[in-house]
């Protein structure tokens, strides 16, 4: 695909993940419009990392995505959606289940409403690892049951089948992609390996939640390229995706690693405010990438130990920004 003067959306700008495609993208000469949670503050999210030559070519809107207006406007003339906008955090979900359940579905629905009566190109709805839910099976693929474990998972379950029944109902051009857990530079201490990075750097003690849990980690810059290489697939119409690295380590195992490469002696904490509910607990995550290598020629590059070292050095240079202090939910 050309990317030059394409009119892309990206919503959910701001954040981790979805910073680091509008940066990508600008760089590919697409033409990005980026729309960011409303605040007094004019404050962008991560989108204000961005070096200022990337920043000053990114068109950025401010609003909300339960307010079917606004996306409206921000659609307008636009070629190709990622919508990655959402409330992701899982222990805020328990906290606000409301709020997370109506920006989650809601605004997958005014994304696609609004994809659908602007002709859209294509839109790719991103989805998680989370409405898994506990393995009942490793590798999990995508024919895996969706389990809503926590109200997040909940309500990103109700988004994907809302985006599935669009694609079905109004044959718009939808793709699903389903991260596993992704990681690196500018990720928030929401996030089980900037918590244990700035905890290991900052104190003697690292407070973790359930350390038995698996996961499976993948590098952004290789979540990015799945973004990319299912945008630019005409085959991947109508299909759900898996992104992740097939390979699942316990949390208590990654903590280990992660003190190894910081040269750190601080002691691992359970603390149980950081835990989820008994039945709430995902278990188990390992994906399995063999419809992404098939379909869109996609698999990562980086692997964890690289990954790590990278996410480290990034958080070293700025470990002023991280509250290593606090729980962040």
């Amino acid at each position: 695909m050309n990317w030059n003067n394409k009119h892309v959306l990206v919503t959910g700008a701001g954040g981790f993940i979805a910073s680091h495609l509008t940066e990508r993208l600008v760089s590919f000469g697409a033409d990005v419009r980026a729309f960011v949670r409303y605040n007094s503050r004019n404050d962008w999210g991560q989108l204000e990392i961005l070096p200022e030559e990337t920043r000053t070519k990114i068109d950025v809107v401010a609003g909300d995505l339960r307010d079917s207006d606004a996306i409206r406007k921000a659609v307008k003339d636009i070629d190709i959606i990622f919508h990655l906008g959402s409330l992701i955090a899982i222990p805020y979900s328990y906290v606000h289940p409301r709020e997370v359940i109506e920006t989650n579905i809601l605004g997958a629905t005014n994304v696609l409403l609004a994809a659908k009566d602007n002709n859209v190109e294509k839109i790719i709805h991103t989805s998680t690892s989370e409405v898994y839910g506990t393995a009942k099976y490793i590798p999990i693929d995508e024919k895996h049951p969706l389990q809503g474990q926590s109200p997040y998972s909940a309500s990103k379950i109700g988004a994907d089948m809302i985006a599935e029944s669009f694609q079905r109902s109004y044959n718009l051009p939808i793709t699903t992609i389903r991260p596993f857990n992704t990681y690196g530079p500018r990720q928030s201490a929401r996030a089980v390996i900037p918590t244990i990075i700035t905890q290991a750097q900052t104190k003697d003690v690292i407070q973790l939640g359930d350390t038995s849990p698996t996961r499976d980690f993948t590098y952004v810059a290789d979540t990015i390229e799945g973004f990319i290489k299912i945008a630019e697939s005409r085959d991947s119409i109508g299909e759900v995706i898996n992104t992740g690295s097939n390979f699942e380590i316990s949390i208590g195992d990654l903590a280990e690693k992660i003190l190894t490469l910081l040269n750190s002696e601080a002691k691992i904490e359970i603390e149980e405010k950081r835990k989820r509910p008994k039945f709430s607990e995902v278990e188990r995550l390992c994906a399995d990438i063999t419809k992404a290598k098939k379909l869109i020629n996609w698999e990562p590059t980086v692997d964890l130990d690289e990954g790590l070292k990278r996410t480290i050095s990034w958080i070293s240079e700025n470990i002023s920004i991280y509250k290593s202090d606090s729980y962040t939910i």
